[in-house]
């Protein structure tokens, strides 16, 4: 039978079972297994038992019978007499519902006394028995009934003649079987009074077992929602402990994203509401005239690029947040990932005039891809909107065999301290000492929280040569992969 129909006829087998469904099983399934193999060897060893006490009363039959042989003749013409009545056996017979059979066979095999039909010995004596007697035991069938069949070899002696006598004793089942059916039945019933004890006692145990599950679900289902505060773990046994912890866990990484999500959509919300306004103003002032219009297509693309920006950006530090939950970063060669990006803005380096040196080493770390290709990009991006045309503009890229450090040193004038630290929250912009620039105050931010997710430290320090600035360093630093070659 397929698991999946046992699973539609056992509900209990499915997937889907309670714990408590389970437990009852796991544990009533094998003590009735146990019990029914129990009652099975008990019936069996009742059975050998009544076989027992009544293979002795056969035998003590057959020696009566015994008794009662004598011989007449001598020499070869000895032979057995038997002057056995039936209503001997009456004494042995337990009741009306057995009957006894005998024969006597004498010492050349002729027949001497009893039933002639009753089918003759032909096995041998075993060498292994309780009895003080040359007897043998045996089932065999007679008139259509089965029977249970007692041999036994009786030396019959007189001054005359001697020699060895065999009688048959043949006793039917019926009281046997009554005596195996009330076996049977006094076992039974003594085993299913077992079973409904253990049963009773399970249930007992498995209710108190799963109380405390029971509890914590309905802590779970009682909560408002939108309650992500950690579940109480007092009183819970120590093997809920670590769902409990888990679920705490999962709950803290769920409201850290909410909380993420909300500050998003508010940020959005506002951040976008400007440029929409700026842009809505534009579009009015040229269906007015007011400006000519190529002044106007060239104010409204202006806006148009920055809003679209900002959306990127946004988009991008919502990005950032998502890769934090996967894990599982692949290992890149961040000297490549920086060139790359370094040709990509080879054309902005051109505009500026910028004297450009790159100085890289092989240097592997475990990043996702777009991140590190944003990192570069935003750091390498805010150094050329920041360096004077014709300043220098250098990056470099070091290792000391357990971290990566990329410098990207340009020529501007520095930051202030007084924003080392604001500029990097969302949409916070600062220029040169506090002057205010253009720009959507996500850069850095992202760039924080790729270097935060990737283990490392993101600094921005100002060059200082003969008291004055001449430019500013913006270094980070992340760990290796492992196997990384110092």
């Amino acid at each position: 039978m397929k698991p999946s129909r046992l699973r539609s006829r056992w509900p209990l087998l499915g997937d889907g079972a309670s714990l408590r469904s389970r437990l009852l099983l796991g544990i009533l399934l094998p003590v009735i297994v146990l019990v029914a193999l129990n009652t099975v060897s008990l019936y069996r060893e009742a059975l050998e038992s009544a076989d027992t006490a009544y293979d002795r009363t056969l035998l003590a039959s057959a020696k009566s019978i015994g008794e009662l042989l004598e011989v007449t003749g001598s020499g070869e013409q000895a032979a057995v007499k038997a002057t056995v009545l039936y209503s001997a056996l009456e004494a042995f017979e337990a009741d009306n519902r057995s009957r006894l059979y005998y024969r006597v066979t004498g010492f050349q095999g002729e027949p001497v006394s009893g039933f002639q039909d009753l089918p003759r010995w032909r096995g041998r004596l075993s060498g292994r028995t309780v009895y003080a007697a040359l007897v043998d035991f045996y089932d065999d069938v007679y008139r259509g009934q089965p029977v249970r069949m007692a041999v036994l070899l009786q030396p019959v002696a007189s001054a005359t003649g001697q020699g060895m006598a065999t009688i048959q004793v043949a006793e039917t089942l019926e009281l046997r079987h009554t005596l195996a059916r009330q076996i049977l039945l006094e076992t039974l019933w003594h085993q299913i009074v077992l079973v409904l004890v253990i049963a009773a006692v399970v249930v007992w145990v498995v209710q108190r077992a799963t109380r405390p599950v029971l509890r914590l679900s309905r802590q779970i289902e009682q909560r408002p929602e939108g309650d992500l505060t950690p579940l109480q773990a007092a009183g819970t046994p120590a093997e809920l402990l670590p769902l409990v912890d888990a679920t705490n866990e999962m709950m803290a990484r769920l409201a850290q994203l909410l909380e993420h999500q909300k500050r998003f959509v508010r940020d959005a919300s506002h951040q976008l509401r400007t440029p929409m306004a700026v842009l809505k103003t534009q579009v009015q002032s040229a269906r007015r005239g007011d400006v000519e219009p190529a002044q106007a297509l060239r104010e409204i693309e202006h806006t148009v690029d920055r809003a679209t920006d900002l959306a990127n950006q946004m988009l991008a530090l919502a990005k950032v947040e998502q890769l934090r939950h996967q894990g599982n970063e692949p290992r890149l060669d961040w000297a490549g990932v920086t060139r790359e990006i370094a040709l990509d803005l080879s054309a902005l380096i051109a505009g500026r005039e910028l004297e450009f040196l790159i100085e890289t080493v092989e240097a592997p770390v475990r990043a996702h891809e777009w991140a590190l290709r944003e990192l570069v990009r935003n750091l390498l991006h805010n150094a050329i909107k920041c360096s004077p045309a014709g300043s220098a503009l250098a990056v470099r890229l070091v290792h000391d065999g357990r971290h990566a450090a990329l410098t990207i040193a340009d020529g501007g004038p520095g930051i202030a301290d007084a924003l080392r630290d604001n500029l990097f929250r969302p949409f916070a912009t600062g220029g040169p000492h506090g002057d205010l620039r253009s720009g959507s105050g996500l850069g850095l931010a992202i760039c924080r929280e790729i270097v935060h997710n990737l283990g490392g430290e993101l600094t921005l320090d100002n060059r200082i040569e003969h008291s004055r600035i001449t430019g500013l360093d913006a270094t980070v630093r992340l760990p290796l992969a492992s196997g990384a070659a110092p």
